[in-house]
């Protein structure tokens, strides 16, 4: 039972680690299941993230963003060119074009022209506008990393939740396969004289107690299942498999976690300090690059309220022609009025506020407090990440070290189980007695487990705040 144990649970859940902080793929391995398609916890996040809903949505804001980019670029490098057209009859009193007098004739106008127009100083309101578009482009992107980030960090959460229960399950029926044996040899020892009924009762109430544990476990491996498919998007007709045999990570020797290597130390992983992982959080996490980019926005927003407050300047040019007739009267042809009464002009146009009741004030006002605001926010992201990183670091040290001591405790309550469950087949210990034991082995084998997966998870968490995506992992 300890050699099984060990090779099974010890050496494949230490495998796990450097496979999986190695960023190895795993696709030329045997999976667990030869039936259908098994996926590994690199498709489930890929999976995830190509079906998310939140990733649609923020991909729908990354085409606004690159829409308002394309509005601002052409509202600062081209002109604003309209053309217009009008017809109508006269009915009443109007004033003939030729002689410039009334007259009670109905008449027919009809006018075209066209304008173009430039604003030569508009307060760089264009300029900015068209910086805060590319900034706002940038924002859109590094948004949908953080959705993205979020999304494979649950999926990575609920996948090993599932292997955990899966191998848990494994671990309950191979409880309760084994206090079946005992069970039914200790009914011949009843029979032979060896053994009292009331141990007989005990064991069966210990195989009570483990079918009990193994439905459970079960029904909480189920109930992971569906959330990982839940926050893949899976098909709700289609078994979602996923690799949950450890023998699957158990290529590598028993000794690729070192007992004497002092996990906690960050070198070990990533070649860096505590404070090297933090400066390069702080400098690329998407979050604080957002609240950055923001921040330089509203300074952008506020320079330009304060530019309205000078005249603004433009250029102005058009052309246009009119045709006209009058009822009972001869008049020249279209095409000849359409050339002698065109026209061209040229305007070039100094707007000077004056009054505007102070709404130029009061948007100055505004655009400054949301500057002071979006300041603040970005103090409050870079405290946040800075803690966070610290806390993940500290958390990831702490996993290690409890995954070192709950390796030990597997060892030694294995080492137990195995000695007790031969005094219980001697009949050199009561039912009761076992049972403590066996309940110590299996609180054992539960704690590595989820202890190792928790320093998988940490270690994730410390390496993407040092560049390293969840998906790349």
């Amino acid at each position: 039972m300890r050699n099984l144990f060990k090779k099974c649970v010890v050496s494949a859940l230490a495998s796990a680690v450097t496979v999986f902080a190695s960023g190895q793929t795993t696709d030329d391995r045997l999976p667990e299941c030869s039936e259908g398609s098994v996926m590994t916890l690199n498709d489930c996040m890929k999976y995830a993230v190509s079906n998310s809903t939140k990733i649609r949505i923020q991909q729908a804001a990354i085409g606004d963003a690159q829409i308002d980019r394309r509005d601002a670029a052409l509202k600062l490098f081209t002109p604003q060119i309209n053309a217009q057209t009008y017809a109508y009859y006269n009915f009443g009193r109007s004033i003939d074009p030729q002689t410039n007098t009334y007259f009670n004739t109905t008449s027919f106008h009809n006018n075209y022209g066209i304008s173009a127009g430039y604003d030569l100083f508009d307060g760089f309101q264009a300029v900015n506008n068209w910086k805060i578009s590319k900034t706002g482009m940038l924002i859109a992107d590094s948004q949908e990393k953080q959705v993205e980030a979020d999304i494979c960090l649950a999926v990575m959460e609920a996948y090993y939740n599932v292997v955990y229960y899966k191998r848990l399950c494994e671990v309950y029926e191979e409880q309760v396969a084994t206090a079946e044996r005992a069970l039914t040899k200790a009914k011949r020892q009843e029979e032979l004289g060896q053994r009292g009924h009331a141990d007989m009762i005990e064991m069966e109430a210990d195989l009570a107690d483990r079918q009990y544990d193994l439905t459970n476990t079960y029904h909480m491996y189920l109930d992971q299942k569906m959330t990982l498919a839940d926050l893949m998007f899976w098909p709700v007709d289609e078994e979602l498999q996923i690799i949950c045999d450890l023998r699957f990570f158990a290529d590598a020797q028993d000794d690729n976690i070192n007992p004497s290597v002092n996990l906690s130390d960050s070198s070990v992983i990533l070649g860096d300090s505590e404070e090297s992982i933090v400066n390069y959080a702080l400098e690329h996490n998407p979050g604080i690059q957002i609240a950055s980019w923001q921040q330089l926005n509203a300074m952008r927003e506020l320079n330009t309220a304060k530019w309205q407050l000078l005249p603004t300047l433009g250029l102005y040019a058009g052309w246009s022609t009119s045709y006209y007739t009058y009822q009972g009267s001869e008049t020249a042809t279209f095409a000849n009025q359409f050339k002698n009464n065109g026209g061209e002009y040229v305007e070039l146009s100094l707007q000077i506020p004056i009054w505007n009741h102070l709404s130029s004030h009061s948007r100055i006002s505004r655009k400054r407090n949301a500057l002071d605001k979006a300041t603040a926010e970005l103090d409050q992201k870079r405290r946040d990440v800075e803690s966070e990183v610290r806390r993940a670091i500290q958390d990831r040290d702490g996993a290690a070290t409890a995954y070192q001591q709950a390796q030990r405790k597997a060892e030694v309550q294995a080492e137990a189980y195995t000695l007790n469950l031969k005094k219980l087949e001697q009949g050199l210990i009561s039912p009761l007695e076992f049972q403590t034991a066996n309940n110590n082995f299996l609180k054992a084998q539960a704690d590595e487990m989820n202890s190792l997966f928790k320093y998988i998870i940490k270690q994730a968490v410390v390496r993407y705040y040092y560049g390293v995506d969840y998906i790349n992992q």
